[in-house]
């Protein structure tokens, strides 16, 4: 059986100074001893320095060296204060700097440099900008060294023990920056005026300030906990009589900061605060009269934490220390050592002392208590316990005691306090929910159940206890009969997977992969560290994890062939959660993959055939999603997926599944062409048409071209434009011409489809996208040009390619034009040859006008009986 027992770290030997530890703590008729609340500790405790106040003014400085043997081999600099005025406090500042703190508003910065021997005074500055202010109270916030001051009073100022002196005080705060060779300080600022004396506690990024009772502050206000967040730069009152927050407003008044809530502590007494220490997440631990041990957190809420056995009042001169170390409260009354497990109240460990200590935090070891004696620094270690420890008499007699009494009711608190949290996650109400009003008006009655469930659970002893205890029980049983099957389950196939064999075990893997990938995807919310527990699964076991997918998802081939889901809406509102990972994670080289994308991958893996309808089903269920939050989708709009359930998903699921292509797009490249037209969204088409033309698979794009012609007009105008320029460049569409003029729009006019042929006109000599190619003269005929008869099996597009399109656009008007109605007749004979005209020059205007008549261009069309192009050039 382990117990926690202290072990001793240094007996300052290892420190300089330490001969006058024991003149300084031990009592002569002539001098007190100092207090251990005098004694400052740095951060990482290797610098202890003990404030002397009484009778003479100093400042001692123990300080531990890496090379203990080279101590009395060099001279040694203590931080020795320059200055005769009382010492505030001790700060421990960035880079081995300390700063100390006087009365009079003067502060001294020292530096700590081993190879120079010790401690270098930086420089001495005025904290305070008046000479006449007096600093009661520090601490160090950050960046920040915040401190209360007390304003000297004028002439007309009121007697001195009038309650309208006591509010002379003012809190002033600057930035200070640590340089190599100095201190850099910022300009004074007033933080809170009108306030009586605090005692200033820094604790993360919060500074808190309580009431002075040496001060002997007045009763209405001496209730008041306040604590600033210099980030907000707003106050948080809170009180002890009340576990909730007062109110929270950016106010630099006391006066106007507390005046609406001076009715409230009018008619209750507050217990008075013994003693305080700051915990690592921003809160302050406080010790009541009452003994109570609470817990102030960051958001203004007190909790109860713990309360010894036999403390009910604690007389004001007691001895006594306290300190949260993660989830360990060591609390220290005289020369007892009390460790409590902040979670249940319950006490770990009974540690007697031989002399009084101070407990403080080790940066290296935040979660060890650790404790300061005169005699030596020890820590708290676990170590086993030897036989004669297991003796019930020589166990301490309030353990049992103490455990008994008060961890039923920490335990119904942390329960409310649990609930007030998932709550307050789903509340619509800014208003904090807190566990007085959980508990007020019969609201919430699961928590307020399992709390009695909880109570009655813990309570043993009498007959009438048991038969609650059973009957709580069964309640809880009841209440959690899922949970315990599952964890049963569980346990189950851990038993199995320990004592089985090599196929027994790959069917217990295969069952754990199934029941954690089903759980992870039927979470209601899914966070980033679940999102990386269920990375770690597929990639760890793909093959189970993909199989688990499909099951979850309940995929399968329907009769048509198409894919097909039968899983709740909340497992594919996990599936096509957005693909946005935090910022904190995207620099990590394990950053979460969405669950969208492993499915993707799986797919790609192990039924690559299955991508394109897994696309098409994720869509329709995002459709779906975005119809049961109000969305508009319209069915006949131009894509299948709308603007709108991309707004719902964040980046289209057609573009996430692409992505997962990226790293082998040419092994992947007819998966991609079915993804953008699965997508349906007209900018993907194009691109898989533009795909498809490239590889020459012309028969594909014909059929694409006819299926999505039929989904809006302006598509149908993107698809046969793209066509008919592909028919200007080559002849490889010629057996399609016939599906491809049907295409034809209805607002298409001759005129613009011979614009539009005549732009794009390929030349043998020149590539199509080549810029000679559509800079040659009309009807120009050069001496390096062929004939205008040339070889009819060349890739020239001819007018009787044209005419089927041509006259199919002139029968749809109404009145035909006459300018093109010699198109549609065939001449018996052929005309005339037309006149000679000078070779155009390079760069002129090779484009049909509507208007005037184009006779030129009719002329040309007559000829069609004949083997002429369009173009006297070689096209």
């Amino acid at each position: 059986m382990a117990r926690l027992v202290l072990e001793q770290l240094s007996d300052f030997g290892d420190y300089t100074g330490s001969n006058e530890l024991t003149d300084i703590f031990k009592a002569t008729d002539n001098e007190p001893k100092t207090p251990l609340s005098n004694v400052r500790l740095s951060p990482e405790g290797r610098h202890v320095h003990i404030i002397q106040r009484k009778p003479h003014v100093g400042l001692v400085t123990l300080d531990q060296h890496e090379r203990p043997q080279l101590i009395h081999n060099q001279k040694r600099q203590d931080l020795c204060p320059t200055r005769a005025a009382p010492i505030v406090d001790v700060l421990y500042l960035a880079a081995a700097t300390a700063a100390v703190i006087y009365e009079d508003g003067k502060a001294e910065f020292w530096r700590f440099q081993p190879c120079k021997g010790g401690w270098r005074l930086l420089q001495t500055s005025d904290l305070c900008n008046s000479p006449r202010a007096r600093v009661v109270s520090v601490c160090a916030s950050g960046t920040l060294v915040v401190w209360c001051e007390e304003r000297p009073p004028s002439e007309s100022s009121p007697a001195l023990g009038s309650a309208r002196n006591k509010l002379r005080y003012c809190v002033c705060r600057r930035e200070v920056e640590v340089e190599e060779a100095a201190v850099v300080l910022g300009g004074v600022k007033i933080t809170l005026h009108n306030n009586p004396r605090f005692t200033l506690v820094g604790s993360g990024e919060r500074v808190h300030l309580l009431p002075d009772l040496r001060a002997r502050p007045l009763r209405s206000i001496s209730g008041f906990l306040l604590s600033w967040s210099p980030r907000h730069d707003s106050f948080t009152v809170s009180t002890a009589c009340k576990n909730t927050p007062l109110k929270t407003a950016k106010e630099s008044d006391f006066k106007r900061l507390v005046v609406d809530c001076l009715g409230y502590l009018s008619t209750r007494d507050p217990p008075e605060i013994r003693n305080f220490s700051p915990t690592a997440c921003g809160g302050l631990l406080l010790l009541f009269s009452t003994g109570w041990v609470c817990h102030l957190q960051r958001d203004g809420v007190l909790r109860k934490v713990y309360k010894a056995a036999g403390s009910d009042s604690l007389t004001p001169g007691a001895r006594t220390d306290l300190r949260l170390y993660r989830d360990t409260l060591a609390l220290l009354m005289e020369k007892t050592l009390r460790l409590v497990d902040v979670k249940n109240g319950k006490e770990l460990e009974t540690i007697s002392l031989k002399k009084e200590g101070l407990l403080y935090v080790n940066q290296a070891k935040k979660c060890t208590p650790h404790l300061f004696t005169p005699t030596g620094l020890f820590a708290v270690v676990s170590k086993e316990a030897e036989a004669n420890d297991c003796n019930p008499k020589t166990k301490h007699s309030n353990w049992g005691a103490a455990e008994h009494v008060h961890s039923g009711a920490l335990l119904v608190e942390a329960v409310f306090e649990e609930a007030c949290k998932y709550y307050q996650q789903r509340s619509l109400s800014r208003t904090q929910l807190t566990v007085d009003a959980l508990k007020r008006g019969g609201r919430f009655q699961a928590p307020i159940a399992l709390a009695s469930i909880l109570r009655d659970y813990v309570n043993t002893g009498s007959s009438r206890q048991r038969e609650a205890e059973d009957k709580g029980q069964d309640k809880l049983t009841a209440s959690v009969e899922v949970e315990l099957k599952a964890l049963a389950c569980l346990e189950e196939l851990k038993a199995r997977l320990v004592g089985g064999g090599v196929a027994e075990v790959e069917a217990v893997c295969e069952s754990l992969v199934e029941m954690e990938v089903a759980r992870v995807l039927s979470s209601p919310e899914l966070d980033v560290d679940a999102l990386l527990h269920l990375n770690s699964v597929f990639r760890l076991f793909p093959g189970q994890a993909w199989r688990a997918a499909q099951l979850a998802l309940r995929l399968h081939r329907n009769s048509e062939g198409a894919l097909s889901s039968k899983a709740p809406p909340d497992v594919w509102k996990t599936v096509l959660s957005p693909a946005d990972v935090p910022n904190n994670r995207r620099a990590e080289p394990d950053a979460a993959v969405p669950v969208f994308e492993l499915l993707c991958h799986s797919l790609l893996r192990f039924q690559p055939s299955w991508l394109p309808g897994f696309l098409a089903l994720a869509q329709q269920q995002q459709q779906q999603g975005s119809a049961s939050l109000g969305l508009s989708v319209t069915s006949s709009s131009s894509s299948s997926s709308s603007s709108s359930a991309s707004s719902w998903s964040g980046t289209p699921l057609y573009k996430r599944a692409l992505a997962v292509l990226s790293r082998d797009k040419a092994q992947h490249q007819d998966l991609e062409v079915e993804l953008l037209l699965v997508s349906g969204r007209p900018n993907a088409i194009l691109q898989a048409m533009r795909v498809l033309m490239a590889k020459q698979r012309w028969e594909k794009v014909t059929r694409v071209a006819q299926e999505f012609c039929k989904q809006s007009p302006l598509l149908n105008k993107e698809i046969f434009t793209t066509l008919l320029c592909e028919v200007a460049q080559h002849r490889d569409l010629d057996p399609y011409l016939d599906l491809l003029w049907a295409l034809c729009p209805e607002d298409l006019t001759v005129t613009a489809i011979l614009n539009l042929v005549l732009k794009n006109l390929s030349s043998p000599n020149n590539s199509p996208s080549s810029p000679s190619a559509s800079s040659f003269a009309l009807y120009s005929v050069g001496p390096s040009q062929p004939a205008p008869f040339a070889d009819p099996r060349g890739g020239q597009l001819t007018i009787g390619l044209l005419k089927p399109l041509l006259r199919r656009v002139l029968q749809r008007e109404a009145k035909p034009s006459q300018h093109y109605a010699d198109i549609l007749q065939s001449p018996s004979f052929p005309p005339p040859a037309p006149p000679r005209q000078p070779a155009a020059e390079p760069g002129s205007d090779r484009l049909v006008s509507s208007s005037p008549p184009c006779n030129n261009v009719s002329a040309l069309l007559l000829a069609e009986q004949q083997p002429s192009t369009l173009s006297a050039d070689p096209v």
